[in-house]
């Protein structure tokens, strides 16, 4: 194609579209520990608002909400068990850097993200991520990779699974792309400027629309034009070509002649000859999502995809975010810690998008630790992190939690090989993806359905789970005939935590009321501690 391009950056003088932030100077100095950051601004916030925290969780509470979070899935009773015998000061620090060197951590990353990239689409960019991850690329090479998509690169194979279900609905493509990666849903100013935030405008749907108008799909294959405007009608009927802007009223400035009509006809006859050949479609001469790349992460304009990461797993590990809804990042809704947010974006910059690290000062942060428990009266609001937010589990967190519990310890004994035990466990995600796929994703008003419930109580899967055999929980327990060891057993097995004093009476009692029929009661038992909220939350 012979479309010559002439572009060049230029700042749109006006509002521009950002969360409240602080001057720079105000915040703590960039060498603090994240951690100490994080105590530091949660802290000020709770001695203004005249609340005291939730103490500290307890060890076995600490060791499931880590393992939980770090490599999703409950730990085994030979962890826990190791963990609250330790007496070495740096536990902790020493149980969340082997969590997050593990394997496990880079599954449970890929499929947070997945979760996260796919939502509400079909297909899965699991396999993209895991080895993304794996090789500890950072949040804005993923990005670079998931919104450039070369399908020609085998490393990057997978990438394209972001847009490709989006392809065929521009408008959609541009909410969720505004939505994940910026935190910011501008699909309200699509008809009209946002009725309730003055910083969307009709410009910035558009303006963002426009970097992404020219993706399509081409056969198996995503494809990107290299011209194509974006036009649209102002609610009083204004017919309108909108800018490459970006959300922080940045535009990129282009004077482009348009392809002539057989110009148009050979891309057309280049497109389709790909598309029967099965092949990837020729890059365009100009692409304007990599555009949309280079601008947003651009001094001035990155603040925005920092912000929005930082808030989204920082969601994911204390259950509310800094700014809630998570895709409600403007300055109508400022963040509840202005300070920490812009410190830990600034941080994040920093570090180069480093995720891992953001993780590990997170939750190495005493607030991180608090307990879930509030002991008197109305707890507090959630925004001020003063105790624990109780979590669903995700379908593989929960799925994956089920089979360790229902396996026999040993075979996840400290004697036996590291490799071996981590190889178990991925064996053991592998097993419960099928019951994890019927399953919905828990929202932020998440409640248990009718079909949960069912699936609970009188399911195949959940009977299989439930079965006898050599590496199962429920044989060792018929095969354990003091009522106190059992009891030890099956809690610490599930639970994750020695039983207490009135749970060895209630849970003796019960199992002697089945001594007649002891496979009965012991799966009885099983079950119901696996149904149990306390198994099904992360607290």
């Amino acid at each position: 194609m012979r479309t010559k391009l002439r572009w060049a950056l230029t700042v749109s003088i006006g509002f521009v579209a950002a969360p409240a932030r602080s001057n720079a100077t105000e915040l703590l100095s960039p060498d603090r520990p994240i951690d100490n950051v994080v105590d530091h601004y949660l802290d000020a916030k709770l001695a203004e608002a005249k609340v005291k925290p939730a103490s500290t969780a307890d060890d076995a509470n600490v060791i499931r909400r880590l393992t939980l979070d770090l490599v999703g899935r409950i730990p085994t009773a030979a962890e826990t068990r190791a963990y609250l015998d330790s007496t070495d000061p740096d536990k902790c620090a020493k149980l969340v850097d082997r969590l997050m060197t593990s394997p496990g951590f880079v599954r449970h990353q890929a499929n947070e993200f997945n979760a996260l990239l796919m939502a509400g689409t079909p297909g899965s960019a699991r396999d993209y991520l895991k080895d993304a991850f794996q090789a500890d690329r950072s949040w804005d090479q993923i990005f670079r990779d998931v919104m450039l998509a070369d399908e020609s690169d085998a490393g990057r194979k997978g990438s394209s699974a972001f847009l490709k279900p989006r392809a065929k609905d521009l408008d959609r493509l541009t909410s969720d792309v505004s939505s994940t990666f910026f935190g910011v849903n501008v699909s309200c100013a699509k008809c009209h400027d946002h009725p309730r935030v003055k910083d969307w405008k009709q410009d910035h749907f558009y303006g963002m629309k426009s970097f992404l108008n020219r993706t399509f799909e081409n056969g198996d294959f995503l494809g990107e034009r290299s011209y194509g405007v974006v036009k649209f009608k102002t609610t009083e009927g204004q017919e309108k070509q909108a800018k490459f802007m970006f959300l922080t009223g940045r535009t990129v400035d282009v004077q482009e002649k348009e392809p002539s009509k057989d110009e148009q006809k050979k891309e057309r006859e280049s497109l389709e000859e790909a598309r029967k050949k099965k092949v990837a479609p020729p890059a365009p001469t100009f692409s304007a999502r990599a555009k949309l790349v280079e601008v947003a992460l651009q001094l001035g304009e990155r603040d925005f995809f920092a912000r929005a990461v930082v808030n989204r797993v920082w969601y994911r590990l204390f259950g509310h975010g800094l700014v809630m809804p998570l895709d409600q990042m403007h300055s109508e809704n400022p963040p509840s810690h202005p300070e920490l947010l812009e410190w830990l974006a600034r941080d994040t910059i920093a570090h180069g998008y480093n995720l891992r690290r953001l993780t590990r000062g997170l939750v190495l942060s005493r607030a991180y630790a608090r307990s879930s428990r509030w002991e008197s009266g109305e707890p507090p609001r959630a925004s001020l992190f003063a105790v624990a937010n109780v979590r669903p589990l995700s379908p593989v967190q929960l799925t994956t939690s089920m089979w360790v519990a229902v396996s026999d310890p040993e075979l996840f004994a400290t004697k036996a090989n590291p490799a071996e035990i981590e190889q178990r466990i991925e064996g053991l995600e592998s097993r419960g993806q099928g019951l994890a796929a019927t399953m919905a994703r828990p929202g932020e008003d998440y409640s248990i359905g009718v079909s949960e419930a069912l699936l609970m109580s009188n399911s195949d899967q959940l009977k299989g789970l439930l079965g006898e055999g050599g590496d199962r929980l429920l044989t060792r327990l018929v095969q354990t005939k003091d009522a106190g060891e059992r009891i030890e057993l099956v809690v610490r097995n599930v639970l994750s935590r020695p039983p207490g004093d009135d749970e060895g009476s209630l849970l003796g009692e019960f199992l002697r009321g089945h001594d007649d029929k002891p496979v009965e009661g012991c799966r009885q038992l099983l079950w119901a501690l696996l149904t149990s909220a306390e198994f099904r939350f992360n607290y």
